[in-house]
């Protein structure tokens, strides 16, 4: 097992480095004259010369990119131009906001996908029924329209919660987790849809399998069967989707913080973006990478040690 979490450890660092060193060729060298956007169109050919050098984009891009990669590997990921404040201190305020809201959705998402999806392939019948229609109408409405319904009939009609969700570390929990509702719930109407149909499907090829039969054969009961045998050889497949739903939600959670007003990675993002502040950019793209590369690292030991064979391959 250490072995294989040692290959999986290498690999996501492996990938960490190519993402990085792609990303920063693609920023820096298809963002223009960096030195004149920051100036603006009224500054000198002198003004915009010095100003490169002020920010070292005099410099040859692989150097660039290596001084970069030495100080990240020391937890200094530059400064922002436009704020002259460290990246990693930005991050650090904006992470907790993003991370709680997306785990505390991610949470949620596991236990009522398993609950339904189980529900529905051992049921069958209506319930399987209604779960394969609420997946299509879940699927079929994306979270911001979902959020916009939320904070325009939730919020601002009846009042029920906060229109926007501004988190400070003096708020109690009771004002945290009110606030941090209708964010929730946008996250996770399509999370749960998707990956109740998902598991689903993962349990009725499990209980259609010829081991399954055999122990009916036994006289094993129901109950036995499903918890200690079919919901082991399904897991693998529930914490693959459930994965692929984390990693999606990351890329979906800009537009809720900017919907809910949270101050989290999402307005970052944006505003760096529109700015080209490329050290903030890379440093949200960075963030990003690691926390993908994290939960597949978690998943692929989980499913390692749920089926050995995984491990062999």
């Amino acid at each position: 097992m250490i072995k294989f979490i040692a290959k999986r450890l290498g690999s996501g660092l492996v990938v960490l480095f190519v993402v990085s060193a792609l990303t920063f060729i693609l920023l820096y060298t298809s963002s223009g004259s960096i030195a004149q956007n920051i100036l603006g169109d009224q500054a000198t050919p002198e003004q915009v010369a010095m100003k490169e050098q002020e920010l070292g984009l005099d410099q040859p891009l692989a150097t660039r990119y290596f001084a970069w990669l030495g100080d990240a590997l020391s937890g200094n990921l530059g400064t922002s131009w436009f704020t002259s404040e460290p990246v990693a201190n930005s991050l650090a305020t904006r992470i907790p906001v993003t991370m709680t809201m997306v785990f505390s959705a991610m949470i949620l998402i596991a236990i009522c996908a398993a609950l339904i999806g189980v529900a529905a392939a051992v049921k069958r019948g209506w319930v399987d029924r209604a779960v394969q229609v609420g997946a299509i109408i879940g699927d079929s409405i994306p979270g911001y329209v979902i959020g916009v319904f939320l904070v325009t009939i939730l919020a601002i009609q009846l009042g029920l919660f906060p229109a926007t969700s501004t988190i400070s570390p003096e708020v109690g929990p009771e004002a945290w987790v009110y606030s941090m509702t209708l964010p929730v719930i946008a996250l996770l109407i399509n999370g749960v849809t998707g990956g109740a149909q998902q598991i689903r499907s993962a349990v009725i090829k499990q209980l259609e399998r010829d081991y399954v039969r055999t122990l009916r054969s036994r006289g094993i009961g129901e109950r036995e069967i499903l918890f200690k045998h079919v919901l082991r050889s399904a897991a693998p497949a529930g914490l693959t989707v459930l994965s692929l739903q984390l990693i999606g939600m990351l890329g979906g959670v800009v537009i809720i913080e900017q919907i809910f007003a949270l101050p989290g990675m999402g307005p970052l993002a944006v505003t760096a973006t529109g700015q080209s502040d490329l050290p903030v950019v890379m440093g949200v793209v960075m963030y990003t990478v690691v926390v993908v590369i994290v939960v597949n690292l978690l998943v692929d030991i989980l499913n390692g040690w749920l089926n050995p064979k995984v491990r062999v391959s």
